[in-house]
C-alpha cells in the first residue's frame, strides 16, 4: 500500500472529516430513497459526529490567493431542500432561539430544518468537491474555508437543526404505526392519548 504524502489534507483526521462530510452529502442527495424514520436516524448519527470531527480539526494556513471554487448550484440546493420538506412535511418548521435575530425580538423565531441542513449540505458538498481535484493546494483551502464557514455559520445551524431532529425523534417514538401516542394502558379501547402508564386511579375511561 502506498504511503500518502505528509501533507495536513492526509491526515488521518482530514480524511475522517471529509469521509463523514461525503457520506452527510450523500444521504441528503438521496432523499427520495428513505423515508422518515431512517432520516430522522441517519441524521442524529451522522450530525454529532460530523460536528465532532469539525472542531477537532486545527485550521491549516491559506496556501492560495481567493475562494474555493463553488460546486453546488441553485438547483442541487433548492433539490435537497425541498427533499427534506417532502419527507418532513409540517414537521420542517420549528421555533429556535438561537439566532442572530432573536437579540431583537421578544418571541421565539421559525426556523427550517430544510434550510439549515440544505445551507450544511452546501458548505460539505462544495468542500467534498475541491478535495476530490487531488491538488494539495486547494484541497487544503477548501477544508480551511469550510472549517472558518463552520465557525461563522453552519456549526450553530447544525446544532440548532440537531435539537429539532431529536425532539422528532423522541415524539416518533412514543407513537404507535397509526400515529397515536402511546399511554401506557392495557385496555384495547383506552383513548386517553396520554403519556403515562394507567395505575389504579386511573381516570382515563371517566
Amino acid at each position: 500500500m502506498q504511503e500518502l504524502p505528509k501533507h495536513y489534507v492526509y491526515t488521518p483526521e482530514v480524511i475522517d472529516f471529509v469521509t463523514v462530510a461525503a457520506q452527510t452529502c450523500l444521504l441528503l442527495e438521496h432523499l427520495d430513497e428513505i423515508g422518515r424514520h431512517d432520516l430522522l436516524d441517519k441524521l442524529l448519527k451522522l450530525l454529532p459526529l460530523l460536528y465532532l470531527k469539525t472542531q477537532l480539526l486545527p485550521l491549516p494556513e491559506q496556501e492560495l490567493e481567493g475562494y474555493s471554487q463553488q460546486f453546488v448550484s441553485e438547483d442541487d440546493y433548492n433539490a435537497v431542500q425541498d427533499g427534506i420538506k417532502s419527507v418532513l412535511g409540517t414537521d420542517d418548521a420549528y421555533l429556535e432561539v438561537f439566532m442572530e435575530d432573536m437579540r431583537y425580538s421578544d418571541e421565539p423565531i421559525t426556523a427550517f430544518l430544510s434550510e439549515n441542513l440544505a445551507d450544511i449540505y452546501q458548505e460539505l458538498k462544495d468542500m467534498a468537491a475541491n478535495y476530490q481535484t487531488a491538488e494539495e493546494d486547494i484541497m487544503n483551502d477548501a477544508v480551511l474555508s469550510c472549517l472558518e464557514a463552520f465557525k461563522q455559520h453552519w456549526g450553530q445551524k447544525l446544532l440548532n437543526a440537531l435539537r429539532a431532529l431529536h425532539a422528532l425523534w423522541v415524539e416518533a417514538g412514543d407513537m404507535d404505526e397509526d400515529g397515536h401516542h402511546h399511554c401506557g394502558c392495557d385496555d384495547d379501547d383506552c383513548d386517553c392519548h396520554q403519556h403515562h402508564h394507567c395505575g389504579d386511579d386511573c381516570h382515563c375511561h371517566d
